[in-house]
């Protein structure tokens, strides 16, 4: 997140959506040095990672996603082979752009009362409970 509240995403190159930057860590990797690798590969921009802000289970697929709130430490956007755009999105065009399980992992890292801990099925948030 910069300074003025905007948000690093990435259009995916292989579906199109918009999305957080991220992906598999290493086997000998801590998820600190993953966030900062995989952001860095993905949009060209160095991140200082600074706290958990959510868990994200995909109940469908037995994926679980860590998602942490960084800051921009250097670099310059460019694009990957993993991504057609990257841009610094305010709140609102998170919301417009992205699916309902990607922009809450955005939306819950700006309020500062996480770390959140959601379920979902691909699609939609699944209620706690």
């Amino acid at each position: 997140m910069r300074e003025d509240g905007r948000l690093l995403a990435i259009r995916r190159a292989d579906n199109g959506t918009w999305e957080l930057p991220g992906g598999i860590l290493e086997l000998d990797e801590t998820p600190e040095a993953g966030v900062a690798r995989e952001v860095l590969e993905e949009t060209g921009i160095h991140v200082e990672v600074d706290e958990l802000t959510g868990v994200y289970k995909n109940l469908t697929r037995g994926i679980v996603a860590l998602v942490f709130r960084c800051k921009p430490s250097g670099g310059a956007e460019r694009t990957s082979s993993e991504s057609t755009a990257v841009s610094w999105l305010t709140p609102n065009e998170v919301s417009e752009r992205m699916s309902e399980v990607f922009a809450v992992r955005l939306l819950d890292a700006l309020d500062g009362n996480g770390p959140h801990v959601r379920s979902h099925d691909g699609k939609r948030l699944i209620p706690a409970g």
